[in-house]
């Protein structure tokens, strides 16, 4: 495992090292050692998986008194991941990432607590895979408006496939008053 980049502070994107030969290949997906190094010290309570057809987007979501980290990775098909900074505090609050990432990249994007997290996928379709920091709590979910004009997001698809409580999340500014509750 490697760091490749670390564009807003705690974010990072970390390249595995598989193992190829003519069988196949084998890769270290998690290794709480190795990513400590990183700078990933996480005790992570959940994993979760989901499958989502070409079009679909999902996101962005949070949660307020109990932030989520989360440790993203693709295992088929091809995603934008983004992630946008909540982090009243942060010198980078307000400020996105996106990332393309696929099942052949090999990759693991850390987005941590008090961050907003969203993806699409690109492909036919995508299994999506991720630890959890913190335990899901519906009650205390908090989303931001994919398309809000003022975080500016360049997601590559125009209509995507939402769901009605995604469609219906509200803009970044009506968002950030309540934000000072995070942890």
């Amino acid at each position: 495992m490697r760091l490749l980049q670390e564009p807003l502070a705690g974010l990072k994107l970390i390249q595995l090292e598989p193992r190829v030969d003519s069988r196949g290949f084998f890769v270290e997906e998690y290794h709480a050692r190795r990513l400590a190094d990183l700078g990933v010290d996480a005790d992570f309570v959940q994993d979760n998986r989901s499958r989502s057809s070409q079009g679909v987007l999902r996101g962005l979501h949070a949660q307020l008194q109990k932030p989520q980290g989360k440790l993203m990775r693709v295992l088929a098909g091809e995603i934008y991941d983004v992630a946008l900074d909540g982090r009243p505090g942060s010198p980078t609050f307000g400020q996105w990432r996106g990332f393309s990432l696929k099942d052949s990249g090999f990759q693991l994007l850390y987005v941590p607590p008090g961050f907003f997290h969203g993806f699409c996928v690109l492909s036919p379709s995508a299994d999506v895979a991720y630890q959890c920091t913190d335990y899901y709590n519906p009650g205390d979910e908090v989303g931001v408006l994919w398309n809000d004009p003022e975080l500016g997001i360049t997601w590559p698809l125009a209509s995507p496939l939402l769901s009605d409580k995604d469609r219906a999340l509200p803009p970044f500014a009506r968002v950030k008053a309540g934000l000072t509750g995070w942890k």
